[in-house]
């Protein structure tokens, strides 16, 4: 399924505008099911899937 940037960076937009102008909502809700549906379609999963591995991996060597 090939996935234009701009369609993700819509959805992003959208999923930002609707949580910052009201809560949460169902329809919202949908909304950010199908940001991350597009998101782990596109070019940009394996990226993403990197970044929060290694943020993980950080905060796991975090001594306290």
């Amino acid at each position: 399924m090939a996935l234009s940037i701009s369609a993700v960076v819509l959805f992003l937009v959208l999923v930002v505008v609707l949580i910052r102008k009201s809560g949460l909502k169902a329809g919202h809700a949908i909304v950010c099911v199908l940001l991350g549906f597009y998101l782990a379609s596109s070019s940009v999963a394996p990226t993403i899937n990197e970044l929060t591995t290694n943020v993980a991996g950080m905060l796991g060597d975090i001594k306290f």
